[in-house]
C-alpha cells in the first residue's frame, strides 16, 4: 500500500519535459491556453510560401519549363519531365523543411508537458505549417494557371469548332473550296482532272487555264465527297456520275476515270482517318500525362510534409535546448 502511494505521488515516476518551468497551471501548459502556437506556425507557412515561390521562378529560370524548338538543341522532353519532376520535389523539401524548422522554433514553450507529447506537438505544428504554406501558394498560383488554363480553353474550343464546322458543315465550306481552290479536300479534288501528259503539241484551246480552272466544278465534287463522307466507297450513282465528268474533262475511258474518282475518295478517307488517330493519340497522351503528373505532385506534397514535420521537431528541440 506504501509503495503504490509513492509511485502514484513520485513526480520523478514520470518523464516530463526537461526545461519545465516553475509556474505551472492546471492543464499543464506555461500561460497559455492553447496547444497550438498559431504565430508560430503563421511565420514558418508564410516563409515556405515564399520560399516555394522564389524556388519555382528558379527553376522557370534554369529553363525547366521550357524545350527548345530546334533539333539537337537544349532538352529533350524526357528530360525535360524528369528534370521537372526532381525540382517540384527539391522544392517541396527545401521550402517545407524552412517553414517547419521555423514553425517549431518560435512555438512557445511547454512547461511540465510530457516528452512523447512535445515531439506529437513539434511535429502538429510542422504539419500546419505545411499546410497552410500549401493553401496559400495554392490560392496565389490559381489565379496565374486559371487565366492560362482560360486561354487554352478558349483556343481548344476554337479548334473544336472548327473541326466540327470541316466535318459537319461542309457542305456550306464547299463553294469556299471551288471558289478559291483552297480547303482540306482541293488538292485531291484537283487531282480528278489532270489530265495524262502527252508527247504530242497541245491543241489550241480557246480560254485560258486560269479560265478553265475556274470552270472546274470541284464545289459539286467537293459537296458529293463530303456527304459520303465515313462510307466505304462512294454511291453507285455518284461514282458514275462523277466518272463521266472525268472523264469528259481529262479524256480518259470511263472505267479509268471511275476508278480515279474511287481511288481519290479513298485517299480522302485514308487521310481523315489518320487525321482522327493523330488526334486520339494526342488525347491519350495528353491523359497519361496528366495522370503521371498528379502522381509526382502528390509525391512531392507528401514529402514535403514529412519533412516539415520532422525539422519542426528539430526545431522545437533546440527552442528547449
Amino acid at each position: 500500500m506504501a509503495l503504490a502511494a509513492t509511485t502514484t505521488t513520485d513526480p520523478s515516476a514520470y518523464p516530463f519535459h526537461p526545461r519545465a518551468d516553475a509556474a505551472v497551471d492546471a492543464t499543464g501548459l506555461s500561460g497559455n491556453a492553447s496547444a497550438v502556437s498559431w504565430g508560430a506556425i503563421l511565420a514558418g507557412a508564410a516563409v515556405a510560401a515564399a520560399a516555394s515561390l522564389i524556388l519555382l521562378s528558379l527553376g522557370t529560370g534554369l529553363g525547366l519549363s521550357a524545350i527548345s524548338p530546334w533539333a539537337q538543341r537544349g532538352v529533350r522532353a524526357a528530360t525535360f519531365g524528369v528534370s521537372s519532376i526532381v525540382w517540384v520535389v527539391v522544392t517541396q523539401l527545401c521550402a517545407s523543411a524552412l517553414g517547419g524548422y521555423l514553425a517549431g522554433r518560435l512555438r512557445t514553450r511547454w512547461a511540465a508537458v510530457h516528452t512523447d507529447e512535445v515531439y506529437f506537438r513539434d511535429t502538429a505544428h510542422g504539419l500546419l505549417s505545411w499546410a497552410v504554406a500549401t493553401l496559400v501558394t495554392a490560392a496565389i498560383l490559381l489565379g496565374v494557371v486559371s487565366s492560362a488554363v482560360g486561354a487554352a480553353t478558349q483556343a481548344s474550343a476554337t479548334l473544336a469548332s472548327g473541326a466540327a464546322v470541316a466535318g459537319t458543315a461542309a457542305a456550306a465550306s464547299a463553294g469556299r473550296v471551288g471558289a478559291d481552290g483552297t480547303g482540306p479536300t482541293a488538292y485531291l479534288v484537283d487531282s480528278l482532272f489532270r489530265k495524262e501528259p502527252s508527247t504530242s503539241a497541245p491543241a489550241p484551246v480557246a480560254d485560258s487555264a486560269a479560265s478553265d480552272a475556274v470552270r472546274l466544278p470541284l464545289a459539286e465534287v467537293t459537296r458529293i465527297f463530303v456527304n459520303a463522307s465515313g462510307a466505304a466507297s462512294l454511291p453507285p450513282q455518284d461514282l458514275r456520275y462523277l466518272g463521266q465528268m472525268v472523264s469528259q474533262r481529262t479524256g480518259l475511258q470511263p472505267a479509268d476515270a471511275e476508278r480515279r474518282v474511287a481511288d481519290t475518295y479513298a485517299a480522302l478517307q485514308t487521310s481523315m482517318t489518320n487525321a482522327k488517330t493523330a488526334a486520339a493519340e494526342a488525347a491519350d497522351k495528353a491523359r497519361k500525362a496528366g495522370i503521371q503528373a498528379s502522381l509526382w505532385l502528390f509525391i512531392a506534397l507528401l514529402s514535403g510534409a514529412f519533412a516539415a514535420s520532422f525539422t519542426a521537431t528539430i526545431g522545437g528541440r533546440e527552442r528547449d535546448a
